[in-house]
């Protein structure tokens, strides 16, 4: 699959047909472009694991051709995965100075900063990668410098939006400039490629200087501490809070190491350089419960994030009847069962919550149907191609567009190879794809033998079974039983009886093979726990030769 002259291919590795791990390829000309390398964070069907990667083996079979990795702005499913995979792909990363500083810590966090190429791209500017001319078209998003890409090839061109949103009045950035993206449209673009989260918002998703009057009424009527919980990376939102506290006459207390390492990034990159002077969570706990304001991370659920913590009772924050905490988010599908539990946790305390249902204390990053409408009438594409969505965003984005009068709108997803140009787009072929888990610091198949053997043993549990044979090959002793989470509980001792029975009777086997005597144990005590139980768990048999 080598990308002609005279086509332009897309294909996303992830980010379609899912919310989250964008991966997205550019190929013409023989040559590949990515656009962002995200994760996605893991649920109940990925045990011990807090971070899932994109199988990048597509592009990693064509490296030579990968000409450079583009980054439209700093979320971590859009630049999370470069400290992991970045320098294995061995080619420049391009990015705008806020996003830079957030990849530079990462990679340095990380121990490979000097061997990964970081060029830093002013907003506005734009780079010639290969045959791939990358020009950044800043937006607005919840988080500084989010970037549209206009990517022009001999083939044609397409407006690539990344994350974004249309907010009149950004806290940080400036609007977006309706001249600008006219221009572009005017100069003809063939192919639109458009986040899709919101399509099902009937209206636009709103401004974020809209949200500091509901926060500041909310912090200005709670009697107690006050605990805002939002996405470290929301650096307006962190604005808006720091001008809640003046408001309000409350202290601020930053805790969170990712909120941190993004104050930094945005102190030295020329943002919130008027955030005003924050206290540590000593301090906090020592001031008036009503002088405190506290900014955590947690509101997904994150069970090792500040809020999980101050929930269960580890953190030096401490929440106790009567204080407040503010969910400033909005719920990430698959989130909910996470939250719930810290919420419940948190109302057992007699702790106050607001979420966005019951103020305006929320908005979102994406856009709604009116914007989405009012940027296909600036840029006018030939074709749209739906992304960053569930396949149900993305059908319905597709509908919506054609409703709207764009000639063509193509879904596609994860593998997906598609021929944007010449002609009408359409999908040619397919390319492996699949996921990669972060497990301490090894980085293996999301579906191989670990994690399915991690699975089976959260599912059903483990049995050990020990015995020792005489080198007449009879039977020395008693089998040794050892079980973990085989739900036996008060029976155990009686569980472990039978199950020594079965293998000393399965050891009297007169079959020399140690392979074949050890499999009649293991299905022997696996027969008997399925007796007992109804399930079918892991057994492991050591056989010792005497």
């Amino acid at each position: 699959m080598t990308p002609k002259t005279n086509e332009l291919l897309f294909c996303a590795l992830g980010g379609s047909g899912e919310i989250g791990m964008n991966v997205n390829l550019y190929g013409h000309a023989g040559k590949w472009l990515m656009v962002d390398c995200g994760v996605t964070f893991a649920d109940a069907a990925y045990p011990g694991i807090d971070l899932v990667l994109p199988d990048l083996s597509f592009i990693e079979d064509r490296i030579d051709d990968l000409v450079g990795i583009v980054l439209t702005h700093g979320h971590e499913d859009h630049i999370g995965a470069l400290p992991y995979l970045a320098e294995d792909l061995g080619v420049p990363l391009y990015a705008t100075p806020f996003t830079a500083g957030l990849i530079r810590g990462k990679l340095e966090e990380e121990g490979n900063a000097n061997r990964v190429k970081l060029r830093v791209i002013q907003s506005g500017k734009g780079a010639q990668i290969g045959p791939f001319g990358v020009s950044f078209i800043e937006l607005s998003h919840s988080i500084p410098e989010p970037n549209a890409l206009v990517i022009e090839t001999k083939a044609g061109r397409v407006f690539h939006t990344g994350d974004w949103k249309l907010d009149p009045t950004p806290v940080i950035g400036k609007p977006v400039s309706a001249e600008q993206l006219t221009r572009i449209g005017d100069a003809g673009v063939d192919v639109l490629v458009c986040d899709s989260t919101n399509v099902f918002n009937a209206e636009a998703s709103g401004s974020e200087a809209s949200v500091r009057r509901g926060l500041a009424e909310q912090v200005a009527k709670a009697k107690g501490r006050v605990l805002v919980t939002t996405f470290a990376s929301n650096a307006a939102r962190l604005h808006t809070l720091g001008e809640v506290a003046r408001e309000t006459g409350r202290k601020l207390c930053v805790t969170g190491r990712s909120l941190d390492r993004i104050l930094k990034v945005a102190r030295a990159t020329g943002y919130l350089t008027d955030f005003p002077e924050t206290v540590d969570p000593d301090t906090a706990m020592r001031l008036p419960k009503n002088k405190v304001l506290i900014v955590a991370t947690g509101g997904q659920g994150e069970p090792r994030a500040a809020l999980a913590r101050v929930a269960d009772g580890s953190h030096t924050i401490r929440l106790d009847l009567g204080d407040t905490v503010i969910f400033s988010s909005k719920q990430i599908p698959g989130n909910e069962v996470a939250i719930g539990k810290i919420q419940n946790t948190l109302a057992g305390k007699g702790v106050v919550m607001i979420t966005e249902r019951q103020a305006h204390v929320h908005v979102s990053g994406h856009p709604g149907r009116p914007e989405l409408a009012q940027m296909y009438k600036w840029i006018r594409p030939e074709v749209l191609i739906p992304v960053h969505g569930e396949m149900r965003h993305m059908m319905e984005h597709a509908r919506f567009a054609l409703s709207q009068g764009i000639p063509q709108s193509l879904v596609q997803s994860d593998g997906d190879i598609v021929r944007l140009l010449p002609g009408k787009a359409e999908k040619i072929g397919n390319a492996a794809v699949g996921r990669l888990v972060l497990d301490g610091d090894v980085i293996l198949p999301a579906d191989r033998s670990t994690i399915n053997e991690r699975r089976k043993l959260a599912i059903n549990g483990q049995i050990s079974v020990a015995v020792a044979i005489g080198r007449d090959g009879r039977p020395i002793g008693r089998p040794q039983i050892r079980v973990n989470g085989i739900p036996v509980e008060e029976d155990r001792i009686a569980f472990v009886e039978d199950a020594a029975e079965a293998a000393a009777e399965a050891m009297k086997s007169k079959r020399g093979d140690f392979d074949r005597r050890r499999e009649d144990i293991r299905l022997a005590v696996r027969r008997v726990a399925t007796r007992w139980t109804g399930k079918k768990p892991i057994v492991d048999v050591l056989i010792v030769e005497g």
